[in-house]
């Protein structure tokens, strides 16, 4: 199978994360593309038509995409344990909470370097930027006790959002209301899988 990928985008990384945890990376070839909302790249829109990545190529049928439906079906492959049916409601909601901060995040970027400094919305980005603060204070203060239990998806969701959020947005503090997630999050940071997979 092939993975196709940018080691920047945190969507990505989920990926590549839940394949280290999985020991799947044998079995994936990465593939990484240059692509952007305005230039998708040839290889992105062969495996998906919108030109997002990731997109994962399968050997035995068509290519998926969308990092949820690739994690799951990469879970199911090898009879994992990253999305427990004990608790897939709560698990599934904050995998999209952790997705939901990714989008934004991407988006503020999206916005400032594609537009430019004079096309560029302030107020647009700044609302993005509410967004994040909003479900990141969710997750600070409903959902640590689920993340300090067995790792699950949503660990690695929330885990490649916040890695995100120090990648593409280290001006904006998130750590300073939100102790407890802070702390989680530099626990988790030493896990073998996610330094391996630490954008440069």
């Amino acid at each position: 199978m092939q993975l196709i990928m940018s080691p920047a985008s945190p969507f990505v990384r989920k990926v590549r994360v839940m394949i280290l945890e999985t020991g799947q990376q044998d079995a994936i070839e990465e593939v990484n593309v240059t692509t952007t909302p305005l230039a998708s790249d040839p290889v992105a829109v062969a495996a998906n038509p919108l030109g997002k990545i990731p997109a994962l190529i399968r050997d035995d049928g068509p290519a998926i995409y969308d990092s949820r439906v690739i994690t799951r079906f990469l879970n199911e492959r090898v009879n994992g344990s990253l999305y427990p049916h004990a608790c897939i409601w709560e698990v599934l909601t904050l995998e999209a909470t952790g997705d939901a901060i990714m989008d934004a995040a991407v988006g503020m970027i999206y916005e400032a370097r594609f537009k430019g400094t004079s096309g560029a919305s302030g107020d647009w980005i700044e609302g993005q930027w509410a967004k994040v603060v909003r479900a990141v204070e969710a997750i600070n203060t409903r959902w640590t006790s689920h993340l300090n239990g067995p790792l699950d998806i949503s660990h690695i969701g929330v885990g490649c959002a916040l890695g995100y959020l120090d990648f593409r947005h280290p001006g904006r503090d998130w750590r300073s209301t939100n102790d407890a997630l802070a702390t989680w999050f530099a626990t988790f940071s030493e896990r073998d899988s996610m330094k391996a997979t630490a954008p440069e």
